[in-house]
């Protein structure tokens, strides 16, 4: 039995019947190479591949069991009860299946919350796709993996051959029964009686690290509003990021759509550019600006101010290797949607993420998790819950939507047997925040995936679209 951190806890705090917590990815695989084509990828043969490597990945047999009350953090269990036919499924697209199908089928399945009773994760095999492919739709509650324990979790179940591993021998699994509620009100009575101590250590830190908090807030969009002093632009903004149309309380249905650009026309535009340690992140950043500030200029809804992009940043050390849960903190990097020229948005892009990082690093890595471990669950649910009903977010929050970037491996992978031929990140949303951009780089592409509510962005796709718009005059900018 193993409790969850408050950071985790606060991933299923926030749920409510419009927002979830879970994150996911799609799979593209090339269907006729698995179990060496007779007869290609099955739901028989994925789900006993999936179940040989449950005990790689001990969480994906893990279960919630919640304190009385919501006194304290709930605790995971092995489950007694676990069914892997519960979690791994099937379903077809009218043949031939195009993408735009895919898309709106992803989206649907992206919209259902997970069930609390059963191990928080469910995978989908979704056949009929043209061209001999099939996609593998997963998804996983955030509470239990950040980027780094979900990459974890992708080397579990890809190989490296189409021959799969060895693998250790399976062992009899019978689970844990759940405690009894005296046991987890004894456990919580210990856990509040450290709070006093733990509490006066938090409050004093995060008395050292206010300026840095302000500042963090303050520089990036003080040098993309033209270099005015930091004080004067806090005074302006409130910390509160340009209003946009994404930037509402959301519905419970979503939209999905991706796209992917080739990584060596992104390094060539990295090696070409005048700026002195440009990263292949700056012009990511700067593509996804680009092709937000074509969105809004389409929607007549551009703002003067430049957005304000949540970035996540791993803090796990070695010492939390093959842990799983959550180690995240997070940057604010001012996006130049309100420059017009390609290169000078990339040039800006490179000074605001370089002063987002320096400005990180002087708040203390764990404050994130540090603070969250107060959040007594059951006041942590209602505080989402009014804060979505006073629409605080969409009234005071310091950012537009989160884009995260994560390196993935540059050479061939096999889901069960078949080539994985592209990945596609499914993130979340929350009110305030309908729109979230996950990038992910596999072998020579980068792989952009786009959830948004439907309500929201309902031509999310045109989003997409623009990325490779965005690609093209960034690379005809820098070579005039």
């Amino acid at each position: 039995m193993e409790q969850l951190s408050g950071l985790d806890g606060a991933f299923l705090a926030m749920e409510t019947r419009s927002v979830f917590g879970h994150v996911g990815s799609v799979c593209i695989v090339d269907a006729v190479t698995a179990d060496g084509g007779e007869p290609g990828m099955t739901l028989q043969h994925l789900t006993e591949v999936i179940e040989s490597r449950l005990p790689l990945v001990p969480l994906l047999r893990r279960r919630l069991v919640m304190v009385p009350f919501g006194l304290d953090h709930p605790y995971w269990i092995e489950d007694p009860d676990f069914d892997i036919e519960f979690h791994v499924r099937e379903l077809a697209l009218p043949f031939p299946g195009n993408d735009r199908q895919l898309s709106e089928q992803v989206a649907r399945l992206h919209a259902r919350p997970l069930d609390r009773s059963r191990p928080l994760w469910e995978l989908y095999l979704i056949t009929g796709l043209q061209g001999g492919r099939a996609a593998i739709y997963s998804k996983i509650h955030h509470a239990a993996i950040d980027g780094v324990s979900g990459g974890d979790i992708l080397t579990a179940v890809l190989d490296m051959s189409p021959r799969g591993r060895e693998l250790p021998a399976v062992e009899s699994f019978a689970g844990e029964q759940p405690p009894d509620s005296a046991r987890l009100l004894g456990r919580s009575a210990v856990n509040l009686a450290r709070q006093p101590l733990q509490a006066f250590r938090l409050v004093s830190g995060l008395a050292r690290s206010i300026p840095a908090i302000a500042n963090a807030f303050g520089a990036p969009i003080a040098q993309l509003m033209g270099g005015k002093d930091n004080d004067d632009v806090l005074s302006q903004t409130g910390l509160r990021a340009p209003s946009t149309p994404f930037n509402a309380p959301v519905s419970p249905h979503r939209r999905w759509a991706f796209a992917d650009l080739p990584l060596g026309e992104v390094k060539k535009l990295r090696r070409g550019s005048d700026g002195d340690g440009l990263t292949v992140n700056d012009v990511v950043m700067a593509l996804c600006a680009g092709a937000l500030r074509r969105w809004l200029l389409l929607h007549d809804a551009l703002p003067t101010a430049p957005l304000i992009a949540a970035v996540p940043v791993s803090v796990r050390t070695m010492d939390h290797t093959g842990e799983s849960g959550n180690r995240v903190s997070m940057m604010l990097a001012a996006l130049p949607t309100n420059l017009s020229g390609p290169g000078d948005r990339l040039a800006a892009m490179h000074d605001a993420m370089r002063a987002a990082k320096d400005q990180h690093g002087a708040i203390p890595a764990g404050l994130l998790a540090d603070v969250s471990q107060f959040a007594m669950p059951v006041l942590a649910n209602q505080a989402w819950r009014l804060s979505a009903k006073l629409r605080l977010f969409e009234r005071a929050s310091p950012f537009n939507l989160f884009i995260s970037n994560v390196p993935g491996p540059n050479v061939p992978l096999y889901f069960a047997g078949a080539e994985l031929l592209a990945y596609y990140p499914v993130s979340a949303v929350a009110d305030g925040q309908g729109l979230n951009i996950t990038v992910m780089s596999y072998r020579d592409n980068l792989y952009f995936g786009l959830v948004a509510c439907r309500q929201l962005v309902p031509d999310l796709d045109i989003m997409a679209g623009f990325l490779r718009d965005e690609l093209d005059a960034l690379t005809a900018a820098l070579q005039t």
